[in-house]
């Protein structure tokens, strides 16, 4: 009996050292910014959802699976965020979701981190460096980063001659350990 007593308690405390940290997004910011006709033009998403599990010791068993809810773009101008969510934009009455989902983290000194994640857009998925800080007080975590894309990699805005190719994706999310 005491035998499986301590066999039990083991594995709790086994099972316990290679759980992951879950974390709870309490508020978060997506916001992109592109060229239009050479100006800077920008917007953001809300609708953030996200499964975090993050240790920033223990990066190889860590993970991010966050998508954002693409009918919620906001540029700040209606009519801009019709045409936004056409098909020959986001089409967002066939793919509502922007997924990025991480396959690898590295720690790149102090709280700078950089994570591969797999990013699909219109069906579509890439491979993206995205460098952040994770930063801790207490029980709140908070990441921040921005990377960039190129639009047509995604088949988003097709061929036009007045917008940039390259967006750049700025997050900033807030968590709750758990």
């Amino acid at each position: 009996m005491k035998k499986g007593f301590f066999l039990f308690i083991a594995f709790i405390i086994g099972f316990n050292a290679f759980a992951q940290i879950k974390q709870t997004v309490n508020k978060s910011s997506v916001t992109y910014e592109i060229k239009n006709m050479g100006i800077k033009t920008d917007g953001k998403f809300g609708g953030l959802q996200a499964n975090i599990r993050f240790d920033k010791a223990k990066l190889d068993s860590s993970s991010i699976d966050a998508s954002i809810d693409v009918t919620t773009i906001d540029s700040d101008n209606a009519m801009r965020d019709n045409h936004l969510k056409a098909e020959d934009y986001f089409d967002v009455a066939k793919y509502p979701r922007i997924t990025m989902k991480s396959t690898s983290f590295k720690h790149k000194g102090g709280n700078n981190f950089v994570g591969i994640f797999n990013i699909t857009i219109k069906g579509k998925t890439k491979a993206v460096e995205v460098p952040f800080t994770y930063t801790e007080s207490g029980s709140i975590g908070l990441f921040k980063g921005s990377f960039k894309i190129n639009r047509r990699d995604y088949g988003v805005g097709g061929n036009s001659m007045v917008l940039a190719d390259e967006a750049t994706i700025l997050l900033s999310v807030e968590t709750n350990k758990t």
